[in-house]
């Protein structure tokens, strides 16, 4: 094995893996520790050399995977991820990139990178947005005629609300959410349109308990197929050692014979 080989095989070892997790989880306190005024006023200093020593083991990680895998390392999407996230950390602070600096604590998903877990929940997030395609289609048509019919119905009595297409489709978000929607919104429009709720009704009906359950479906569906190839890839590794043991087993006992 090649000091290569060996460097990469360090980087991705478990105990390698944890301690960058204890690293991103510490980082995250203390960008969290910045936005406190009083914290800050006491211990700024701390806090800021902290998360100095942070950013400098995450730079020293990259470049370590950098020497380790050379151009194999910009294969990997999450590879990537890492990279963007730490580059971020070391624009130089101005006015101009006061926003980008604003995106350290995104520091913090770097967790996602690293336990197999998470990425798995995402990786099946990812799985199911080709799928999830036509159902947000399907959700902005019914949220189009929705918000036409709202603003000829009630626009003219409640133009707060209704008084444009874009305020009717920001309306019926809301009462998608089931935020508010009944005593806020609904009871107030039924007190001059008695009949809105054939309207009210049957939109929740659709989008809340109809169309957002069939997302999540897909979602977990998604997840469940990412969870199985996972076992099947563990098994194949799994058969694949024993397999190998016991051909060095059956070399040896050729050898002594």
């Amino acid at each position: 094995m090649t000091a290569r080989a060996r460097l990469g095989a360090w980087l991705t070892s478990p105990r390698v893996q944890n301690a960058i997790i204890a690293v991103i989880v510490v980082n995250a306190i203390t960008l969290g520790m910045e936005t406190s005024t009083a914290i800050m006023s006491r211990f700024g200093g701390l806090v800021r050399a902290v998360d100095m020593l942070c950013l400098t083991i995450f730079v020293a990680e990259i470049a370590l995977k950098l020497v380790a895998f050379g151009p194999r390392f910009f294969r990997s999407g999450w590879n990537l991820f890492d990279f963007f996230v730490v580059a971020i950390a070391l624009l130089p602070a101005s006015e101009g990139v006061s926003v980008l600096r604003a995106l350290r604590i995104l520091r913090a998903l770097r967790v996602i990178s690293v336990a197999p877990q998470l990425r798995r929940v995402v990786e099946g997030l990812l799985t199911a947005l080709p799928g999830m395609a036509s159902v947000f289609l399907l959700m902005t048509l019914i949220f189009y005629i929705g918000a036409v019919m709202a603003t000829k119905l009630f626009g003219a009595a409640f133009p707060e609300w209704f008084g444009g297409l874009g305020r009717s489709a920001y309306t019926l978000f809301q009462i998608m959410t089931l935020e508010s929607w009944s005593m806020g919104i609904v009871r107030p429009v039924m007190e001059r349109f008695p009949y809105a709720w054939a309207f009210f009704v049957p939109f929740i009906m659709i989008t809340t308990f109809a169309v957002v359950n069939l997302i999540v479906g897909l979602i977990v569906n998604s997840m469940q197929d990412a969870h199985e190839a996972e076992d099947v890839e563990s098994r194949d590794a799994y058969r694949d050692g024993v397999m190998a043991r016991l051909d060095a087993i059956e070399r040896k006992l050729d050898d002594r014979g």
